[in-house]
């Protein structure tokens, strides 16, 4: 087994959800990027080339649906699997979301902390430590 952990960045403004991301991902073997405002977040993903993003759809200065459509449009990073973690629950921006190349689109009240994990996981096919 590979001694690199993944990284995902956590595109996420509200500083107690992004915390707690950070620490349940960090526990889980992962390394971290925080990202909190959607001005910010093309260029510290282009930086830090994660393996996953965990993205939110209601940031400061730009949407996450922005954000999204800019990934998506990037040779370099348009196969980098996004996971959209939301408070928006209708169908539309679900299926906007999905339409726009997103893995999963998540309701933040509707799925805990471990099952992201056991999600990102999947995608990542890493082992929980």
């Amino acid at each position: 087994m590979s001694n690199i952990k993944k990284k995902i960045a956590v595109v996420e403004d509200d500083p107690f959800l992004n915390k707690a991301f950070l620490l349940k991902l960090g526990s889980a073997g992962f390394n971290t990027v925080s990202i909190k405002d959607g001005e910010e977040a093309m260029d510290i993903i282009s930086k830090e080339m994660p393996d996953l993003i965990l993205l939110d759809l209601m940031l400061p200065h730009r949407s996450g649906f922005e954000i999204l459509a800019d990934l998506k449009k990037d040779v370099k990073l348009k196969d980098i699997p996004v996971l959209i973690l939301t408070n928006l629950g209708q169908e539309e921006e679900r299926q906007r979301g999905l339409s726009m190349g997103a893995k999963e689109y998540l309701v933040k009240t509707d799925i805990k902390l471990e099952e992201v994990v056991e999600k990102i996981n999947g995608y990542l096919k890493q082992e929980v430590l």
